[in-house]
């Protein structure tokens, strides 16, 4: 079984020694190299040519957003950011996924080591999700054992449920899912869309903090209004809503009006937010009343629950393989068959507005 060769970039070295222990313990990854600074990188990568780059921001020498933008410029790699400075959601976390970077994991100042080994899950997994993305260049200490902990599914936010009878409305909801890839996806689908068309609500595998930025963003450039959701906020035409980070976003309904409650409980599929508890939800509350959209990003979240708004009467879509970044989720939902549609990025918002014009 070939491995994925990861080189490690990070001026700490405790920071570098856990990370490597951790990537390789698990046995589909191999740390060819360590660097403690993008000079040295540099030349590591001249000298054997990883598959994944992890990189630090704060570094001596060249900063990693400098570094980031030159590789993704003249040699396109997967990068996986891993750094304290974007703990707080700030410019800087945005600008690296501006730049090329596919997932951010934060650390906090304190704690480093400990705060690695917890996560060491999540890592491996932003490890092999960037290893199987497309790349296009942009112009801009003893390992311990790798034990997988309980992958928990939607039951454990939400109880399944065979009761879809749901009264058609003439409002709809559409339902969103994306992970690594996901949020120059969302980007372009939102910018395409018109100010009148149905509430929508998303969830972006992104951590805490980020999501308010990343929405911002959007709302500066987009015609519908975007923000991050807060507890309580109605699904209304022309405005988007996006799950807070490190919570999940379940869709309700009172009466003819459709909200959004958010609440944290289990890791679902390993993330919080999960697709598949927003989903569940949506065939839940609204039934044949939504749309599902199953976007680019690794594993399988909102398969299943991609599934089950089919089974409720939903119109479902899932993003074909040659516009995802990571073809994984929507795979997984397309070999359930639970998308009533396999379209590319670009042509998801058309089919969405023509459905819609349609009911």
């Amino acid at each position: 079984m070939k491995k994925i060769k990861v080189l490690v970039v990070d001026d700490s070295a405790v920071v570098r020694q856990t990370l490597t222990a951790i990537l390789n313990s698990d046995p589909k990854i191999e740390v060819i190299g360590t660097a403690s600074d993008p000079i040295f990188a540099a030349k590591k990568i001249s000298q054997q040519m990883p598959d994944v780059i992890t990189l630090d921001v704060e570094m001596p020498r060249m900063d990693g957003l400098t570094f980031l933008k030159k590789i993704m410029s003249q040699h396109p790699l997967p990068v996986v950011i891993i750094s304290s400075l974007t703990e707080k959601g700030t410019e800087t976390g945005m600008k690296a996924l501006e730049y090329g970077a596919l997932e951010i994991i934060t650390k906090p100042q304190m704690n480093t080591k400990e705060f690695i080994e917890e996560s060491k899950i999540r890592i491996c997994d932003a490890v092999k999700a960037a290893s199987m993305a497309r790349i296009s260049r942009r112009a801009v200490i003893t390992p311990s054992p790798f034990t997988v902990q309980p992958k928990y599914s939607a039951d454990a936010i939400l109880p399944p449920s065979n009761d879809y009878s749901m009264i058609k409305t003439t409002d709809i909801v559409i339902a969103v899912g994306a992970s690594t890839g996901g949020t120059e996806a969302l980007r372009v689908f939102l910018e395409a869309l018109p100010v009148d068309i149905p509430g929508i609500v998303i969830v972006q595998h992104m951590p805490e903090n980020f999501t308010r930025s990343f929405a911002e963003r959007l709302n500066s450039i987009c015609k519908i209004t975007v923000k991050e959701a807060q507890n309580g906020d109605t699904v209304t035409r022309g405005k988007a809503l996006i799950a807070p980070g490190n919570h999940h976003m379940l869709l309700k309904r009172s009466g003819a009006k459709y909200y959004v409650e958010i609440t944290q409980g289990q890791l679902v599929n390993r993330h919080r937010p999960s697709v598949d508890v927003l989903f569940r939800s949506t065939a839940r509350f609204a039934g044949k009343n939504a749309i599902g959209i199953i976007m680019t990003g690794m594993g399988d979240d909102g398969a299943r629950g991609l599934l089950e708004m089919k089974d409720a009467g939903a119109h479902t879509i899932a993003q074909d393989e040659q516009s995802c970044v990571v073809f994984g989720m929507p795979k997984e939902a397309i070999a359930l068959d639970a998308a009533k549609k396999i379209l590319p990025l670009e042509k998801i918002a058309s089919s969405i507005i023509l459905h819609n014009q349609q009911i």
